[in-house]
């Protein structure tokens, strides 16, 4: 065991997050991460460092016990869930102070959204070209489905913008007022629209953590709607895109989705959309 490695500060879906010392985090893959995931979030990653976006600092792939991981500048402040998290569990607040954390949080993640939607001409890969291989690999939704979302897709039109590819708030960090953003695996070439309607769909339906308490629980669903409205003002003031324009990419991105990590019912909400949709 290395004696730099920490206690375990977080989990994602294909990754454990380790403290490094004093002021780095490892990211060491599961078993369901393969080597060229890691390759590829580490050069995405470091393109946007190098690029200026506000990002932690990349440092190096490593292998610790026979897991390979990623070593990062350590960020510490909140996620973006985690500060949803933290309000629903510090006890009842008034109708005004529950509106003021909304339009906060919709602020400072529109704006962050906004400014990595100003990049462009990285060595990406073409985000409509990876939305054609998942939706085509998603096995809950039928053949006539799924030429029914690409057709959807063809009638897009076509942007050449960077794009994080999954603005999930777990994925957004805030330190001192200001967003860090981690997870740039699915960093792709395209539309804003997709980012957007990413956050969107990830705010209307995804599962909460089990340990909320069904109070804190039934406060964050009822924030969904309210959050999302804002967010979406917020986005359009600063872009001039426009609520038609975004929620055209809902359904071929809630598609995407389906061959992701989730759970039965965020899955069976995701179906329901895209088939009213179609």
């Amino acid at each position: 065991m290395n004696s730099e490695l920490g206690p375990k500060i977080g989990e994602g879906n294909g990754s454990d997050v380790y403290a490094w010392g004093s002021n780095k985090v490892i990211k060491l893959a599961k078993p369901n991460t393969n080597l060229y995931a890691i390759q590829r979030e580490y050069e995405n990653h470091c393109l946007v460092w190098e690029k200026g976006l506000s990002v932690p600092q990349p440092f190096e792939i490593k292998e610790i016990d026979g897991r390979l991981g990623i070593l990062y500048e350590r960020i510490k402040g909140e996620s973006l869930l985690g500060r949803y998290v933290n309000q629903a569990m510090s006890g009842p607040v008034s109708d005004e102070e529950r509106m003021r954390n909304i339009r906060t949080n919709a602020c400072i993640t529109a704006e962050w959204l906004y400014g990595v939607h100003q990049h462009s001409c990285l060595k990406l890969p073409s985000q409509r070209e990876i939305m054609k291989f998942v939706i085509g690999r998603a096995d809950c939704i039928t053949v006539h489905e799924k030429d029914a979302v690409l057709a959807l897709l063809e009638r897009l039109p076509v942007k050449q913008q960077l794009c994080h590819g999954d603005p999930n708030p777990g994925n957004i960090m805030i330190r001192n007022g200001r967003i860090f953003a981690i997870d740039w695996l699915n960093a792709a070439i395209g539309n804003p629209e997709a980012d957007i309607a990413e956050y969107i769909i990830t705010m209307k339906y995804a599962e909460l953590p089990a340990y909320l308490p069904g109070e804190s629980a039934n406060y964050i669903n009822g924030l969904r709607e309210a959050s999302v409205e804002h967010f979406v003002h917020e986005y359009s003031s600063l872009s001039g895109i426009t609520f038609e324009e975004i929620n055209s990419w809902i359904a071929p991105v809630a598609a995407c989705k389906l061959s992701a990590d989730i759970g039965a019912e965020e899955r069976a909400r995701l179906l329901h959309d895209i088939r009213t949709r179609l």
